[in-house]
């Protein structure tokens, strides 16, 4: 069937792909615009720009989705359906009403609607997540769900290794509803229960930071969930460490104190320690804590 894909991030990436794979390979992509990025703040393509051009795919990347001209451009693919993952945008009216819009959530809706679902659940130490394929509404991630899978969170899971199983399952779950259309099977939607709703907050700097109030182990789901996409940070006086890498573990120093203990870092935590296993000093590379500890004193 014909099809429309929005998406921006890399998360969207794997999901293009698998989409681009089949019987229902998108006929248009619509991502945002370049902007700067890295130290050179050189003009980029979002990843799913990239991704759309490598596979062939014509690419539009307009200011705003719901203004006149993108509306023109996903009209003339002519689409069935309009796939939206991981775009960054809200879609308002007429646009919402206009197409079969689904949308390929990371969580197990209603918990963790938002910008940072996965982050988010491996914060709160969830046991699992998943994948949700809802219907696009004008509320956040409140639309009625046809399709969703569980995906367990494995103790040493971070943002990269469950994002990875997520897409997949994503693609998956999304062709799976895509089949159904197309058999003429229509798809049973059931809304969410706005009782258990819970909301993932974009992801900002507060965030990034390894407070001694949390517990280790609290700190580590923070390392890991931040791993290897946006990274945690310590205070160290005026700078700020990178922590690329940490686990928690027993008795250690007072809380907020970072201490070495032999070609161990430590930081003490509410209960327990950190251990920084791969740190970045400011403007460095990633090494780890031995390679650290024989460069900088603390």
């Amino acid at each position: 069937m014909r099809t429309v894909f929005l998406g921006t991030s890399e998360f969207a990436v794997a999901v293009l792909e698998r989409l681009a794979a089949g019987d229902h390979r998108p006929e248009l992509v619509l991502t945002r615009p370049d902007r700067p990025r890295g130290r050179g703040r050189k003009l980029g393509s979002p990843p799913v720009a990239q991704a759309a051009r490598r596979l062939g795919i014509a690419v539009v990347q307009p200011a705003k989705v719901n203004e006149p001209a993108a509306r023109e451009a996903i009209a003339g693919a002519r689409p069935e359906a309009v796939i939206v993952c991981a775009f960054g945008a809200l879609i308002r009216e007429p646009l919402l009403s206009e197409y079969e819009l689904l949308n390929v959530h990371p969580s197990l809706l209603p918990r963790w609607r938002g910008a940072a679902p996965v982050e988010r659940a491996i914060m709160a130490g969830d046991a699992r997540t998943g994948v949700s394929i809802m219907r696009l509404t004008a509320g956040l991630d409140s639309g009625p769900v046809c399709l969703a899978q569980a995906e367990p969170i494995e103790p040493r899971d971070t943002y990269g290794s469950l994002a990875a199983r997520l897409q997949r399952l994503g693609g998956e779950l999304l062709v799976r509803a895509l089949e159904s259309i197309a058999g003429g099977e229509p798809l049973q939607f059931a809304e969410q229960d706005e009782l258990r709703a819970t909301y993932a907050e974009k992801i900002g700097p507060e965030d990034r930071l390894l407070r001694p109030t949390l517990t280790a182990l609290e700190l580590e789901r923070v390392v890991r969930a931040l791993h290897p996409h946006i990274g945690a940070r310590l205070a160290l006086g005026e700078d700020l460490l990178g922590v690329r890498e940490a686990r928690a573990t027993g008795e250690g120093p007072p809380p907020g104190k970072l201490t070495r203990d032999g070609e161990r870092l430590l930081y003490g935590a509410r209960e327990g320690a950190l251990e920084l296993l791969v740190v970045q000093p400011p403007g460095g590379r990633p090494m780890d804590a031995a390679a650290y500890l024989r460069g900088h004193a603390l």
